[in-house]
């Protein structure tokens, strides 16, 4: 009794009241100002890009991103399905109401006070509004540590729509999975609203690889995988998808992606799963520790 005692002792207390009103704020944040990185990329290809059209269009998404954050007004109209990253430290108690409920009522709040539109549907056949935007798409990870880290990222449905999950045989290797991004951007096209961030997932099962991917388009621009070939992996293929002159808004340029970033997992002798998350130049997704 005295060892249970001093183990909960040791737990730090965290309250879904305290969850709610982050991951609120998080989400009228994330739909009103672009994160640095995403930041930086456009401003440096609307003053790099070559092509004419291509820089005027990058020009004018600056001063929308700018517009934007001044005024407190969303970058998009598609405010996007709150997709939520949540990592939970083991020595923390989550006091309150029901955890899924709490992100839920944050969303919620957040869509509702931040006048975001209200994309959801109760059902993918029946399709009756929410009107709320809840429910997100939320992911838990266990983690070491007495804290909880929260990563909201709303996801917009023209680049979602765009994307794909491939299941590889081992054979067709490393070629075989650049031949599945070049091939999965040429179908998306002017669709996914470019320049585009491209998340990449490869390993796990079918549905590890789609998450990994999702995952993938949080990472900081610029910021490269630690595995050496992954690294390489994706500072070629940026190369290129660019190198397509689909560009900005699908009618032509050097700026076709603004970036790439690829994650692996270990996977089954007999597979090579690749999931393919596009997302357009509103790569929305902002961060939180509590």
């Amino acid at each position: 009794m005295l060892e249970k005692f001093s183990k909960e002792a040791g737990m730090r207390v965290i309250s879904t009241e305290e969850i709610t009103k982050n991951i609120k704020e998080m989400c009228i944040e994330a739909n009103y100002e672009l994160s640095l990185d995403v930041k930086r990329k456009i401003y440096e290809k609307a003053d790099t890009e070559s092509d004419p059209l291509g820089k005027q269009i990058l020009i004018q998404l600056k001063k929308n991103m700018e517009i934007a954050e001044t005024e407190n007004i969303p970058i998009c109209q598609d405010t996007g399905m709150a997709v939520v990253f949540i990592k939970i430290g083991q020595n923390v108690k989550i006091e309150g109401e029901n955890l899924e409920d709490a992100i839920n009522e944050g969303i919620r709040q957040g869509y509702t006070e931040g006048y975001l539109r209200k994309s959801v549907v109760n059902d993918p056949i029946e399709r009756i509004n929410t009107k709320d935007n809840t429910p997100g798409v939320i992911h838990y990870e266990i983690v070491p540590g007495d804290k909880v880290e929260l990563t909201v990222a709303p996801k917009g449905f023209g680049s979602e729509n765009m994307s794909r999950i491939c299941m590889l045989k081992p054979a067709d290797g490393i070629e075989g999975i650049k031949e599945t991004i070049l091939e999965t951007v040429q179908l998306a096209g002017p669709n996914a609203c470019p320049p585009i961030v491209v998340g990449v997932g490869i390993g796990g099962t079918f549905e590890k690889c789609a998450l990994l991917a999702k995952k993938a388009l949080t990472r900081e621009l610029g910021c490269h995988n630690k595995i050496p070939y992954v690294r390489e992996l994706e500072k070629e293929m940026l190369e290129k998808i660019n190198q397509l002159k689909i560009g900005p808004a699908g009618l032509g340029g050097d700026t076709t992606a603004l970036g790439i970033n690829i994650e692996t997992y270990p996977t089954h002798i007999a597979g090579l799963p690749v999931a393919v998350n596009i997302c357009c130049h509103v790569n929305r997704h902002k961060n939180r520790i509590i």
